[in-house]
């Protein structure tokens, strides 16, 4: 299973320049925690990311007025990236070594195409599994080929 298959495609995207208010209303019309930031709309090359909990704790948590800023001033860089072919394996590792919950997926022209979560890989788990399953059971060992 590739990161294609799981992601969410199409994310929402800001620019440096987005408001937090903008950006707020972004994830509650797409039901969700981050948004990643792209240096324009046209390329979608990814620059950072806003979380919920970025504007918590760099904005809110601070003192400082969310409604007079934008995602610059609050946006987490450098972020973490994943081609939309690679594994799901490949995926978990980077979430795991990044220690991070979430990821922008890249195209081939490391455009923005999709976000994947640990749910979304949770949700779809147990599908993986079975399948990991499926195709170790279905493999011929040396030992069959050994009589």
């Amino acid at each position: 299973m590739r990161v294609r298959d799981v992601m969410t495609r199409d994310p929402a995207c800001a620019t440096p320049e987005t408001s937090l208010e903008a950006i707020a209303r972004m994830m509650v019309q797409r039901d969700c925690g981050a948004i990643p930031v792209v240096g324009d709309c046209t390329t979608r090359q990814p620059i950072g990311m806003v979380t919920d909990r970025d504007i918590v704790t760099r904005a809110i948590a601070t003192g400082r007025d969310p409604m007079t800023m934008i995602a610059a001033d609050v946006m987490t860089t450098p972020v973490a990236t994943i081609p939309d072919d690679a594994s799901i394996r490949d995926c978990v590792h980077l979430l795991e070594t990044s220690k991070i919950r979430r990821a922008i997926v890249v195209d081939a022209f490391n455009r923005c195409v999709g976000m994947i979560s640990q749910g979304d890989i949770a949700t779809h788990a147990s599908k993986w599994r079975t399948g990991d399953l499926v195709r170790e059971v279905s493999q011929p060992t040396d030992a069959a080929f050994a009589h």
